[in-house]
């Protein structure tokens, strides 16, 4: 019978650890050796009469004797201190665990101890889709498109042409999503309860629509989208100038990508004198945060050429999202600010739901936003 040597996960990290602190020592002696100016030769002995596998056959019993170690062991007295001895010596480190990984594979005591990432729930299509009453506030608008619905807030006039989306995009696949007001917060679960830094703010990532935007920024990984997601506080440790400062950052991350249109500017909505509003939408048995673009125009005096194709292109996805999702999304609203959108021409703020509404309704609602954005890109 042949004997196999079995050692855990645990115990094979314990020497790992203990073969590091090893080297340490031999280093130390190393450094020690250099100071009183030991010539190269000796300093070559002593490593060489360190006998290095020796050390470690002494933290890892039962090894001795198997083949593969004798090998490391006549490779390690080729060890010397010039040049790189601490890569030489890791190498041999390194060697000596992959050689007890694979024994212990060949023998079938151990699995790979690196887990497979989950697999990323797709939202389904052909679900029903409902209105949640309860703590939502009846939409208003004053343009239509079909079953688009458009609240034109800003100074300038909204043509049918102005409302037709007849958008393509050159680049389908690139994403940059980002946080102007990135301490953005939800009402508290006990699977996410934060320490508040504000009313409904938090500067946990975690907690915040930062959150969310790593949501989307997963599922729509999962479609192929190459994603950047930057989560850069912008509104901390002062809110005031935030669209300033993610200017910045969103010029930035142009300068490396400079092809990319779709660039999404992530918040949460907010009504002051309403903080229980929780717009939301049931999905099959899911109840999900609704959605909402807001898009900027030059009607506040900044110049902003991409406003009509920015509306557009909202227009085209909330068009995809009413024949999927039909309440997904809440009307558009246009403005006078630019709000950092003449930066592309798919370039939009998307509020994921408001004060009312938790963590896990907004997360969810990622799902099938990317499953819109993928229909529309195809």
């Amino acid at each position: 019978m042949v004997n196999v040597t079995v050692i855990s996960v645990r115990s094979l990290t314990k020497y790992i650890i203990m073969a590091l602190v090893l080297i340490c020592i031999l280093l130390g002696i190393k450094v020690i050796v250099k100071k009183v100016s030991m010539p190269t030769n000796k300093v070559s002995s002593v490593l060489k009469n360190a006998n290095f596998i020796s050390c470690v056959e002494g933290t890892l019993p039962n090894i001795k004797g198997n083949s593969k170690i004798q090998k490391l062991e006549e490779d390690a007295k080729k060890v010397t201190s010039r040049g790189s001895s601490l890569r030489r010596m890791l190498s041999v480190e390194l060697s000596m665990m992959n050689t007890l990984i694979e024994d212990k594979e060949e023998d079938g005591v151990v699995e790979s101890s690196i887990e497979e990432a989950p697999q990323v729930a797709h939202a389904e299509t052909d679900v029903q889709t409902t209105q949640v009453e309860e703590n939502n506030i009846t939409p208003k608008y004053n343009l239509e498109y079909g079953t688009v619905k458009v609240k034109n807030e800003s100074k300038k006039e909204i043509t049918p042409d102005t409302l037709t989306p007849n958008i393509t995009l050159e680049n389908k696949k690139d994403v940059i999503i980002f946080h102007t007001h990135t301490c953005e917060s939800y009402t508290p679960t006990e699977n996410y309860n934060y320490q508040a830094s504000g009313s409904y703010r938090t500067t946990d990532l975690n907690y915040s629509v930062a959150r969310v935007g790593k949501e989307l920024e997963t599922q729509l990984k999962s479609y192929g989208f190459n994603v950047t997601h930057n989560q850069t506080y912008h509104d901390y440790p002062e809110y005031s100038g935030s669209y300033g400062k993610s200017l910045t950052t969103v010029e930035n991350i142009l300068k490396e990508q400079p092809n990319t249109q779709m660039v999404i500017d992530l918040h949460r909505d907010a009504v002051g004198s309403k903080p229980e509003y929780a717009p939301s939408v049931k999905i099959g048995d899911e109840t999900v945060a609704q959605l909402m673009f807001v898009i900027g125009t030059d009607g506040g005096g900044l110049q902003h050429l991409n406003w009509q194709d920015n509306l557009k292109f909202a227009i085209k996805v909330q068009q995809k999202a009413n024949e999927l999702y039909p309440g997904l999304f809440r009307p558009i609203i246009v403005r006078n600010s630019r709000y950092n959108q003449h930066l592309t021409k798919a370039a939009t703020i998307i509020e994921v739901g408001a004060t009312g509404n938790t963590m896990e309704q907004c997360m969810t609602s990622m799902k099938y936003l990317a499953r819109v954005l993928d229909e529309v890109n195809k």
